[in-house]
């Protein structure tokens, strides 16, 4: 093929959020598109933090009438029935508040319509492109947030379950799959690292989501109001500004685009095609079941955990978590109880950071090892973690315990991230964003297997008056077989046979629409080449210092009295600002300084007069979603940081 570095230009006809208006010129950034695709799960991953509105919910109705519990549902809330029925009550009552198990069906509902509703509109998604699914993305998830602010405001639960559940569950699925084709064709160099780098985001969306709400709902409650509607009203308006935000700043690479300084494997690798499969062949081969068992195996061994983990820690060592190992977890006074739940806090921030961190850090490794070797991976060490942690728990190894259950939690995250690289190796990129959303009914279906495994047997075994030390160790050997399943499945992952694979002018005709394309579509087109690598990192880096500055000004002043009177100590310490650091620092306080954000500032503008492109917007882009997502990380390490007391 003919090389040429002349720019394509961008699409020139279409409307607003058609595919063909957002094909971007061959000189384009890649790296401006991860951000948008960060600002989508960053919005859309509240979904996993959505219990903090529990607690508040659960009292909204006592608190309207001056009281300080709340008020019940008529019914007999013993068994499982009757629970089933006082929610059916409560779906249109008016006059009583709702319970945990009323509003947790609301994560059912969030994950099953994620899986099915990926599944449903995937091939739609691939036809009219990321910028209209994300789009509708945003417009369904934030308009559940609406209506469940109206909801909450006239007291419907049902709602509540049409709106964030049904309608937002929707959004779910759309805005999770928008991004994988898009990044997988920008990054064929880096698939694993692309895709990782925007499921993080869905991981880390509740650690910016739930202190946010929590803030919000402390601004705006009132003696008779616990400010929970507007909360989701304020949310659903800044969720959908970063959303559309996402969905505008996705683009298209050229048919035939190819990273500067990139060159296809000469020898192909036997578990990565050069081919494509079309989306209505490829659940008919062996080898997207075996990876649905696989992604399916791997989620349901962590996903009971995650929903259990505070609770796992504090029955499972008891009185041993705050140094007085002759106290049971039955026995816990109020006091116990509370210093348990701050350390069972805590283990969830560390699970969640390691969950975080393990979607980028295995799914970028999976680049060099290849996918199957990774997932190999996480079903040896999975099986070890949990076949070790009864004898870890019965020694008090609680440090070993917890770090075995930490590596869980990156391998868990780590899966998702993973897969869809996986996928893109063994049926090609044309499809993969579709097949990646039917894909994703194995994690509704594991969001129901995990769960109902964990808590049957938990519940189980608690009725029949096993200790509360004890009560784990056959679900962690449960939860280790199935990963030995998972590893069977991977085992029989095979490349697919070459009939499964489109002809190469099928290929083509979906690939290319008018003349212009088709005459494009036997050209290499490569990305600019940099040739002042060293001065255009100056921008990035500067851009970093400063959103390390501002997340440090933001968590040290909000922790000692909030940053509405502080704006100037952001770039200099005047004398108010003085007196708060000598006096946080006496407390023991890390005080912010203005130091880095100088560096960062000067190193920002050096980088701009320097470079010969002058101004770069990715730094900017991703300082946007940084800035929000480091502010979620300090939080929860400082946290978890009790686990370490």
């Amino acid at each position: 093929m003919a090389r040429t570095g002349v720019a394509v230009a961008a699409g020139d006809h279409g409307g607003l959020l058609d595919k063909e208006r957002i094909i971007a010129p061959a000189d384009y950034n890649r790296w401006l598109v991860p951000p948008a695709a960060l600002a989508i799960h960053l919005c859309i991953g509240m979904a996993y933090g959505f219990s903090v509105f529990w607690l508040p919910l659960g009292r909204a109705i006592g608190v309207a009438q001056g009281l300080d519990k709340p008020i019940p549902c008529a019914g007999d809330a013993t068994t499982f029935f009757g629970k089933v029925a006082i929610t059916g009550h409560a779906l249109f009552a008016t006059d009583c508040d709702w319970t945990q198990f009323d509003l947790g069906w609301m994560f059912t509902l969030f994950f099953v319509l994620l899986g099915v509703s990926a599944a449903i509109w995937g091939g739609w998604l691939e036809r009219v492109g990321p910028r209209k699914a994300g789009v509708v993305a945003a417009l369904c998830w934030c308009g559940g947030l609406m209506m469940s602010a109206v909801g909450v405001y006239i007291h419907q639960l049902w709602l509540m379950w049409l709106g964030s559940g049904l309608i937002g569950g929707c959004g779910l699925g759309l805005g999770y799959i928008s991004p994988v084709s898009t990044l997988i064709k920008w990054f064929p160099d880096r698939r694993g690292m692309a895709t990782g780098m925007a499921i993080m985001g869905f991981g880390g969306g509740a650690m910016i989501g739930s202190p946010l709400a929590t803030i919000l709902m402390n601004h705006y409650a009132t003696p008779t109001s616990v400010g929970v509607w507007e909360t989701f009203a304020t949310m659903g308006v800044i969720y959908f500004a970063f959303m559309l935000g996402g969905a505008f700043g996705y683009r298209l690479p050229p048919t035939g685009w190819k990273p500067e300084g990139w060159t296809p494997p000469a020898s192909a690798k036997a578990m990565i095609t050069t081919g494509h499969v079309h989306l209505n062949e490829a659940h008919k081969t062996a080898q997207f079941w075996l990876i649905w068992a696989v992604l399916c195996l791997n989620v349901s061994a962590g996903i009971g955990i995650i929903g259990a983990a505070a609770p796992m820690l504090q029955e499972t060592f008891g009185g041993r978590l705050f140094g007085d190992p002759s106290v049971t977890f039955a026995n816990f006074t109020d006091e116990q109880k509370a210093k348990a739940a701050l350390v069972g806090a805590a283990f969830v921030g560390l699970f969640s950071l390691f969950n975080i961190a393990g979607r980028f850090f295995w799914a970028s490794l999976s680049d060099k090892i290849g996918r199957k070797v990774t997932y190999f991976i996480f079903f040896t060490l999975g099986f070890i973690c949990y076949a070790a942690a009864p004898t870890l728990a019965s020694l008090d190894l609680l440090a070993l315990f917890a770090a075995a259950f930490c590596l869980i939690a990156s391998m868990y995250g780590g899966g998702f991230a993973t897969i869809p690289a996986y996928l893109a190796d063994i049926f090609g990129t044309q499809f993969v964003g579709a097949i990646h959303g039917r894909l994703l009914t194995a994690w509704s279906t594991a969001g129901i297997v995990g769960p109902v495994i964990v808590n049957y047997m938990h519940d189980s075994r608690k009725a029949e008056g096993i200790p509360p030390d004890q009560i784990y160790h056959p679900i962690f050997y449960v939860l280790a077989g199935l990963l030995v399943a998972g590893f069977i499945a991977n085992l029989l992952i095979r490349p697919l046979d070459k009939k499964w694979f489109m002809k190469p002018e099928e290929v083509e005709a979906l690939q290319t629409k008018t003349a212009r394309d088709r005459a494009m579509h036997s050209v290499e087109i490569r990305g600019g080449e940099d040739t002042h690598p060293g001065i255009r990192l100056l921008q990035p880096i500067g851009m970093a210092l400063i959103a390390v500055s501002v997340v440090w000004w933001i968590t040290f002043y909000t922790k000692v009295g909030g940053i509405g009177g502080a704006w100037e100590c952001l770039f200099y310490s005047a004398g108010p600002c003085l007196d708060t650091i000598t006096k946080s620092e006496l407390a023991g306080y890390f005080a912010y300084r203005p130091f880095l954000m100088w560096i960062g500032l000067a190193l920002w503008v050096a980088g701009i007069v320097l470079s010969p492109r002058r101004f770069e917007v990715a730094p900017l882009a991703w300082a946007v979603v940084g800035i929000p997502l480091l502010w979620g990380i300090w939080i929860t390490v400082d946290k978890a940081l009790v686990l370490f007391e």
